[in-house]
């Protein structure tokens, strides 16, 4: 069992402290019964640390132990009292051995002389031999030098503290621990802690930190020292050097360093401009410091029925009718991902959002893209209408930030309204006055653009216009209105050679009239046709016979009659005297041709039975 134990415990220290050569094979020994088991080759250690010089002996039966008494010398065969490195009484012993070498195992009758040395130094290799102190069995002293020698080589220290790192959680307070190589139970080592920032500034030493040192007693020989360090880490901890330096007695030191890497994420930035014009490039970068990396992913928000250049509906980070919106996937990555549009359209406008998932953390930045754009100004609305139809006109520019839409008439310093991105006008029932150019203006930043459309009415015929038939005489008048002024004509006019047409213009409205000689009205067709450049009307007007009023004939007739009893009179007095004279005359030739005065011609004369001549006289008037 004690056996089973030292081997435990030597097999223990020499692995963490020497190297043995390529064996740990032992060797017995023998002298005249006295007999010592060592290792087999040289025992090598490391400056600052212990080393194991295995050991058991047997003695002859005869004799028991008293005492053992180890030495270190190296020129003589056989090592004095001067070469003293421990003994029972510690007498003799070499200044610089005192308090490092010590028995593993005090009780002699184990026959175990196995002994450690500790805070080794270079100058502590070489031979070291043992001697064993006795009694006889008549109870006299006695003495035994074992030849053979154990060979120790001491080299520069190798090995390093051992560090042990916990994850370490920004705003988690976490113990580093450091321990110290080896399971030596010398002189306790002093541990520091150093930093490193990350960008290569000087050691120094962490603050606001707690550090505690433990020894943990293992065995009677062995020992681990350690030394904890309690702080908060935070993101300016991470990809730091921690240093663990350990120094030993004798100014041998070792240390350790490790790169801190601190779970930590920072807040979502989103770099790039967020305004930029039609066909230029478009560089959104997401970044997101933290460890490890967080996965950075872009979307563009995409909502039914918005415009471009609008923004969606957002109350408190929620859009407010999420069921119309849905998010485009655009790109991810690593830490930091940048979204590029090479010429960008005004439909690249609208709400992009980089979400950065780290651990159990989710983060969403917004940005809002504005696309400074331009489209051609349009009028949309029929321009050609109908009296009474509704006027509807829209001046839309779109482009962004929105213009300012104006309409306005031609001469006009009125305004007859204003809109924003687009303006719509509305007139019910137009007029004839409502009919002309109409100007949109739109004013975006420092241009100004002008366009106009001009809003034409379809001719159309008045319900006044007609004909009229009287005695043999047709007179139509046909009255129509339209923007641009219309034209009439006549189709009865095409066979007819004799007639006659009068046309007027009153502002929009023509009247024509025409008047004609008909036999027969009755076989007539009165067609009026007025026309502009947006079509034609047609109508066939309704004749009426018209006859001579009663009283106004009576009055032309009477004067008629007395106008033929005068001219009849003054035709007739005038007849009667060329006929007195005629025959006045020619009864005179006769007279002188014939002599014959027999017979005499008398007139006479009566106002009781006058002589009335009626001459009738037939008038025609045409017109």
């Amino acid at each position: 069992m004690f056996v089973l134990m030292w081997s435990t415990l030597l097999f223990s220290v020499w692995g963490s402290n020497a190297d043995v050569g390529t064996s740990l094979e032992r060797r017995e020994f023998c002298q005249d019964n006295f007999c010592i088991t060592l290792i087999d080759g040289q025992i090598t250690a490391e400056a600052g640390l212990c080393v194991v010089i295995p050991c058991s002996f047997t003695i002859s039966y005869w004799f028991s132990p008293k005492g053992l008494v180890w030495f270190k010398c190296e020129t003589v065969q056989r090592c004095g009292d001067s070469d003293v490195i421990l003994s029972r009484n510690n007498q003799k012993i070499q200044p610089g051995f005192k308090g490092r070498v010590s028995l593993l195992e005090p009780n002699l009758s184990q026959r175990n002389c196995s002994i450690i040395i500790n805070d080794l130094t270079a100058s502590d290799s070489g031979s070291y031999q043992l001697k064993v102190n006795l009694f006889t069995s008549s109870g006299r002293q006695d003495k035994f030098q074992y030849l053979q020698r154990a060979t120790v080589l001491v080299k520069d220290l190798t090995q390093k503290p051992t560090l042990m790192i916990p994850p370490l959680t920004e705003g988690l307070q976490s113990t580093l621990t450091c321990t110290a190589p080896g399971l030596c139970s010398g002189s306790a080592p002093e541990i520091t802690w150093m930093w490193r920032g990350g960008g290569g500034e000087n050691d120094s030493h962490i603050t606001g930190n707690i550090t505690d040192f433990k020894t943990e007693t293992l065995t009677d020989v062995e020992q681990r020292h350690s030394s904890t360090l309690s702080f908060t880490p935070s993101a300016k901890h991470h990809g730091t050097s921690i240093t663990c330096k350990v120094g030993f007695t004798g100014g041998t030191t070792a240390e350790e360093t490790v790169t801190l890497n601190v779970t930590y994420v920072k807040e979502v930035e989103i770099t790039g401009n967020t305004s930029v014009r039609e066909g230029e490039l478009l560089q959104l970068t997401c970044s997101v410091e933290s460890f490890p990396p967080s996965l950075v992913t872009w979307t563009k928000m995409s909502t039914k029925d918005i415009k471009s250049g609008s923004k969606p509906d957002v109350q408190n980070d929620t859009l407010a009718n999420p069921e119309n919106t849905t998010e485009i996937y655009l790109l991810s990555g690593n830490g930091q991902v940048t979204f590029s549009i090479t010429k960008v359209t005004a439909k690249d406008s609208g709400q992009y959002i980089c979400t950065a998932n780290h651990s159990n953390i989710t983060q969403m930045e917004k940005v809002d893209i504005e696309v400074i754009y331009m489209k051609t100004p349009v009028i949309t609305g029929n321009t050609n209408l109908t009296k009474s139809q509704t006027l509807n006109l829209t001046c839309s520019f779109e482009r962004f930030p929105p213009s300012h839409i104006t309409w306005s008439l031609p001469g006009s310093n009125t305004f007859l309204l204003n809109g924003t991105g687009s303006a719509t006008l509305v007139i019910p029932n137009v007029r004839v006055d409502n009919f002309g150019r109409y100007i949109c203006t739109a004013k975006h930043l420092d241009m100004t653009v002008t366009l106009f459309t001009d809003v034409t009415l379809f001719p159309s015929i008045f319900e006044n216009s007609g004909c009229e038939f009287q005695s043999g005489l047709l007179t139509c008048v046909c009255i129509s209105e339209g923007f641009p002024l219309p034209t009439i004509r006549w189709p009865l006019l095409r066979s007819r050679t004799e007639y006659s047409v009068m046309t007027s213009v009153t502002n929009h409205t023509v009247t024509s009239t025409i008047t004609l000689n008909v036999d027969d009205y009755s076989n007539t067709l009165a067609e009026c046709v007025s026309s502009n450049e947006n079509g034609e009307a047609k109508e066939n007007l309704t004749i009426e016979m018209t006859m001579p009023a009663k009283k106004d004939g009576s009055r032309v007739l009477k004067m008629f009659s007395r106008l033929e009893v005068i001219v009849a009179f003054l035709i007739g007095a005038l007849l009667s005297a060329v006929f007195c004279f005629l025959a006045t005359k020619c009864h005179r030739k006769r007279q002188n041709s014939s002599g014959n005065l027999d017979k005499t011609l008398e007139m006479v004369t009566s106002q009781e039975d006058p002589l009335v001549i009626n001459v009738h006289t037939a008038i025609i008037f045409r017109s």
